[in-house]
C-alpha cells in the first residue's frame, strides 16, 4: 500500500503558461493526495557563449542566481494563494538527458506538460512529448489553457474512447469523487467495425458522444469538448484494437484536442 503522498513532475521552460500548468497539477494534487515539484533544463549552449573559462564560471553563476528568482517569482505568489508547498529544482545542460537523470531521481507518479503559448495545438517542445511518453510509463498530463483545471473546484471528467487504464489507476476513485456527475464520453467509432460492447464501470452514470469516423470527426470532437466544459480528458497511450471505436493515433489527439489530457500509464 502507497504510505507516501503521490509525486507529481512539473517539466516547465518557464513561459507565462507555465502558471496555468502549476495550478492545474494543484488542482490534481488535491484531488488524488499529491505533492508537486517543478523542474526546469536550461541548456548550456544558451547560457555560455565563448571559450573563456572564467567569463563562463560568472555567467554559469550569474544564471543560477537569476533562475532561481525567475522560478520563485512564479511560484510562490501560487503557493501562497492556494496554501500548498512547491517544490523546485533546475538544472543546466542537454535537456532531454538532465529530464531523464531527474526523473530516475525524483521517481514521479505522474508527469505534467503544459501547451506553448505561440501556438494552441502544439506543445511545450513537441519533441519533449514524445520523449516523455517513451521513457515515462507512468500516467502523463498534458495541460491547456482552456477549461483549465481549477484548485478546490469540482471538474468536468471526459473519457475517450471507452478509456479504461485511466480508470483503473490507484488514484482513479479519488479523480471519480471530485468529479461533477455525470462523467461524459466520447468516441470516434467506425461503423463498418462489428460492435463489441464493453463493459466499463460507471458506464450507467456516463453521458455520451458519439462521432462517425471521417476527416473532420477530430475537429468537431474538439468543439464539443469545450462546449461541454470537459476539464480534463483520460486517453489510453494504446487502444483496445477489439472495439469498434476508431484506432486514432495519440498524437493525433494530442496535437488536435485542446483539452487538458490525462494519459494512461503505459
Amino acid at each position: 500500500m502507497k504510505n507516501n503522498k503521490y509525486k507529481i513532475l512539473v517539466l516547465s521552460d518557464l513561459k507565462k503558461n507555465t502558471s496555468s500548468s502549476i495550478k492545474s497539477s494543484i488542482s490534481l494534487a488535491n484531488m488524488i493526495g499529491g505533492e508537486v515539484t517543478l523542474f526546469n533544463v536550461k541548456k548550456h549552449i544558451d547560457i555560455v557563449e565563448g571559450d573563456n573559462q572564467l567569463s563562463a564560471i560568472r555567467t554559469l553563476n550569474e544564471e543560477h542566481i537569476n533562475t532561481k528568482k525567475e522560478i520563485k517569482a512564479l511560484i510562490d505568489p501560487i503557493a501562497k494563494e492556494y496554501n500548498v508547498a512547491i517544490d523546485y529544482s533546475y538544472s543546466f545542460g542537454k535537456v532531454k538527458e538532465e529530464i531523464r537523470n531527474y526523473i530516475k531521481v525524483y521517481n514521479p507518479d505522474i508527469i505534467v506538460l503544459g501547451q506553448r503559448d505561440s501556438s494552441p495545438l502544439q506543445l511545450i517542445g513537441d519533441s519533449i512529448t514524445r520523449f516523455i511518453l517513451k521513457e515515462f510509463k507512468g500516467a502523463v498530463m498534458i495541460t491547456a489553457n482552456e477549461n483549465a483545471l481549477v484548485p478546490n473546484e469540482k471538474m468536468t471528467l471526459g473519457i475517450f474512447n471507452d478509456s479504461n487504464r485511466v480508470l483503473n489507476t490507484k488514484f482513479s476513485k479519488d479523480l471519480i469523487t471530485h468529479t461533477k456527475a455525470p462523467l461524459k464520453s466520447f468516441k470516434i467509432i467506425n461503423s463498418q467495425k462489428e460492435i463489441k460492447k464493453a463493459s466499463v464501470e460507471n458506464e450507467e452514470k456516463m453521458e455520451e458522444y458519439v462521432f462517425e469516423e471521417n476527416t473532420n470527426a477530430m475537429n468537431t470532437l474538439s468543439s464539443y469538448l469545450l462546449k461541454s466544459n470537459i476539464n480534463l480528458l483520460c486517453i489510453d497511450r494504446v487502444q483496445d484494437k477489439t472495439k469498434n471505436t476508431a484506432e486514432t493515433p495519440l498524437n493525433k489527439i494530442i496535437s488536435q484536442l485542446n483539452v487538458s489530457l490525462l494519459v494512461s500509464e503505459a
